[in-house]
């Protein structure tokens, strides 16, 4: 399966990650809108950790060994055994937090939406939803600190 990996060498802490994550998971799928109309509502699924001269893009890993899927209480963390990955369904999320505490990456974060708390973590930019491509993340750092490639490895 394909991950994203982060270059903390090239990691420049600008962020732009986290705002294509947001504007892509966004009502209007457009940077400026999903900022003047949601503003602080929306959650990025991707963190950049650190200051300017260190720093680096955290994101889920979509482990081979799931802990948030293990410690999911209402089966909605799960993963799909063709393609690895790891998602989230809302309809079934509870809010219960335990997947945040069992990530060990700390990828996994909390959104309250409609007035229900759902858990949220990458999704590949909807490769989940079955629309393929590379991730908004990827596709809009400009040093190229976060790569999209083949691995087997956690």
């Amino acid at each position: 399966m394909k991950r994203i990996y982060a270059i903390e060498k090239w990691c420049i802490d600008c962020k732009r990650c986290e705002v294509a994550c947001k504007a892509f998971h966004s009502k209007s799928g457009d940077v400026v809108k999903s900022y003047l109309m949601e503003g602080d509502a929306l959650k990025s699924r991707i963190h950049v950790e650190g200051t300017l001269d260190l720093s680096i893009a955290v994101n889920c890993r979509h482990c081979e060994e799931p802990k948030c899927v293990e410690g999911c209480i209402s089966g909605a963390m799960q993963k799909n055994p063709e393609t690895g990955m790891v998602f989230s369904d809302p309809e079934k999320c509870v809010g219960c937090r335990t997947c945040v505490s069992m990530c060990p990456y700390g990828c996994v974060s909390i959104e309250t939406v409609e007035n229900r708390s759902i858990a949220l973590k990458c999704d590949f930019c909807g490769e989940a939803l079955g629309e393929p491509g590379v991730p908004r993340c990827v596709a809009t750092c400009p040093n190229n600190a976060l790569i999209y490639v083949k691995s087997e490895d956690c």
